[in-house]
């Protein structure tokens, strides 16, 4: 039963639970990637089979389309959908003004295409989530497997003259292979402490040939559904600049969710 699970995964069950409340009848919807996203189609599921939601769920990575299917969220593209009403996602990290770092499951590149396709973007997150100063988290960078060393070499030798603590990176592995994204590329992890200007950073990232894209994600989130383990939930809306508060009651059906695992 809810009761029984941790208190971060019953932080990201309410803050999954609540976010979806943002979904309506007709909806077109960004389905995320992550533990926390995992949670919030499972949500979504529910309520597709016990309130007859109709939806069209257009996934960030194979994963969460194999999820989405099997709890019966009808499941599209983003060329069939075009445009999307909502996107809901978690993040590694959020600062004060709902910059993210994102990309910690490897579907960065897929996650910013949806989210930036969207109406509005909403991402749910434990409150450990939450940063003064995003890069504790690595950075994630996705880079094209060919000459990716050189890649990695011409990034360490940019960070040189930016404003971050650390200039370290590593290339993600999957066991003893490297890490290949959905769109058949690697992982840099850059490991940078403290990123002292976020938008900065993106945009230079972005202009290095061999970077598919960067897991910074500024001026794209719209709102940020937060959990605690005691089962409050802070919605902070950045363009309404409004921060509300709610405890979410739990039923026994929540039991459906106990078997999410990170």
């Amino acid at each position: 039963m809810t009761g029984e699970l941790s208190p971060i995964d019953k932080a990201k069950f309410v803050a999954a639970k609540k976010a979806a409340e943002y979904v309506e009848d007709g909806m077109r919807v960004g389905l995320g990637t992550g533990s926390t996203a995992a949670w919030l189609v499972r949500c979504l599921g529910e309520m597709v089979r016990d309130e007859g939601l109709r939806i069209q769920g257009v996934p960030t990575s194979t994963r969460t389309a194999q999820l989405a299917q099997e709890v019966g969220i009808k499941v599209v593209s983003l060329d069939e959908a075009r445009w999307l009403d909502v996107t809901i996602d978690g993040a590694d990290e959020f600062d004060r003004d709902l910059n993210l770092i994102k990309g910690g499951g490897g579907a960065l590149l897929q996650e910013k295409i949806v989210a930036t396709a969207s109406d509005q973007m909403v991402v749910i997150a434990d409150v450990g989530k939450e940063v003064e100063t995003l890069g504790a988290f690595p950075l994630p960078v996705e880079v094209i497997p060919f000459g990716w060393q050189t890649t990695q070499a011409l990034i360490e030798e940019t960070l040189v003259s930016l404003d971050v603590l650390g200039r370290k990176s590593t290339l993600r592995m999957n066991n003893d292979s490297p890490f290949v994204t959905d769109e058949g590329n690697h992982i840099l992890d850059l490991h940078l402490n403290r990123i002292g200007d976020a938008r900065q950073m993106a945009l230079v990232l972005n202009q290095m040939p061999g970077v598919v894209e960067n897991g910074l994600f500024i001026d794209i989130c719209d709102a940020v559904v937060v959990g605690f383990g005691d089962g409050r939930v802070e919605v902070r809306d950045i363009n309404a600049g409004t921060i509300e508060e709610s405890m979410l009651d739990f039923a026994e059906s929540d039991n459906l969710f106990a078997d999410l695992v990170d």
